[in-house]
């Protein structure tokens, strides 16, 4: 019988959510660059959507207090305060930095149950963010930053892919990893999305010449900002279209990056653990209102309380998996074991 410690089951948990986290923000950030730069509109783009995309504020009018950040009148577009507040400010728990840093403090202590590797490029990540971070707030340095970030958080993920041992240990980190990417394809929708389809429904209302070529432009920034354009194109195989891909990133579970893919192999993980049960019913009340959701998402403002909905579902899923396998003493083993295993004075 292989036991895993509560406190590991922890740390590989989190360790996973925060990597996920960095990469994911790297891509969005990335993605947003490339929609100011191909935006063909007289209109400035504000940096400030995407604070609220990572869930960092979501309301405009809050105060400086509650963002997190003050965008000053020398930065109108809000690009430089937005791009420092998501890259490299230790004080938001969502920035790139932040991320990396708490991930190498969880993996640290569980290198013991991790390739060495795996473990290698999380310190090589977190020594170069470290380092980089600062100087990725200007343009010329940014892309080649995020997609450093990119790269190395596949390398790690590969590494953990192709060496790690099928187990408890290596579940922790999976489930980790899709818990934040479903959250975080949620949010694309729930902001990005949302206001594609919201700006796309204005302007084919009032007719604007532009409408066709600026909607194609932010819809295929909202694939790009979850690694989806390619695979969309090859499962839709015609114009991009709003909804399709609304739907695309929702329910199409071939995708390993849509809610719905995430999902899939979340319930496959669940079942390979003991006492599943409750985790297992509560993912299928998530799947249950991302199918309702469905129905109607032909408004941002539907699509936003939609994703709302969905993420306090995978909170409610998380939080039970935390109780379940972290607040308990160990993962593995039955109560007998884990009674003799503490009578022998075991660290649990």
């Amino acid at each position: 019988m292989t036991y895993l410690l509560a406190r590991t089951a922890d740390r590989l948990l989190w360790g996973a959510r925060y990597l996920e986290r960095a990469e994911d923000t790297a891509r969005i950030v990335r993605a947003y660059g490339d929609l100011v730069f191909d935006y063909d509109s007289d209109e400035l783009l504000s940096w400030e959507p995407l604070a609220a995309l990572t869930g960092s504020i979501k309301y405009a009018d809050a105060s400086d207090d509650e963002r997190g950040y003050s965008i000053p009148d020398t930065d109108p577009t809000g690009e430089r305060t937005i791009t420092a507040y998501m890259l490299s400010d230790r004080s938001n728990p969502s920035s790139i930095v932040s991320s990396v840093t708490e991930a190498r403090l969880n993996l640290r202590t569980t290198r013991e149950v991790m390739p060495r590797e795996a473990w290698q490029a999380a310190n090589q990540l977190s020594q170069y963010v470290n380092t980089a971070a600062a100087g990725a707030v200007e343009r010329g340095t940014r892309d080649r930053f995020l997609l450093r970030v990119i790269e190395i958080c596949r390398r790690l993920d590969g590494t953990l892919e192709s060496t790690m041992t099928r187990g408890h240990a290596y579940y922790m980190l999976r489930i980790g990893r899709l818990i934040e990417r479903a959250d975080m394809t949620t949010r694309v929708l729930g902001v990005a999305a949302a206001n594609a389809l919201q700006n796309e429904r204005f302007r084919r209302e009032t007719g604007a010449d532009e409408a066709v070529v600026i909607d194609e432009v932010q819809w295929m920034s909202v694939l790009r900002s979850i690694s989806a354009l390619q695979m969309y194109q090859r499962a839709v195989r015609g114009p991009i279209d709003g909804l399709a891909v609304v739907n695309f990133l929702m329910s199409y579970g071939a995708f390993p990056r849509s809610v719905q893919g995430c999902f899939d192999e979340l319930r496959w993980l669940l079942a390979t653990l003991p006492h599943a049960d409750r985790p297992l019913d509560l993912l299928a009340s998530a799947e249950s209102l991302l199918a309702q959701t469905g129905v109607d998402v032909t408004e941002g403002a539907s699509l936003d309380q939609a994703m709302e909905r969905i993420q306090s579902a995978i909170a409610a899923l998380a939080d039970e998996i935390h109780r379940t396998y972290v607040g308990s003493m160990l993962v593995a083993g039955t109560e007998q074991h884990q009674h003799e295993r503490l009578e022998r004075g075991a660290d649990a």
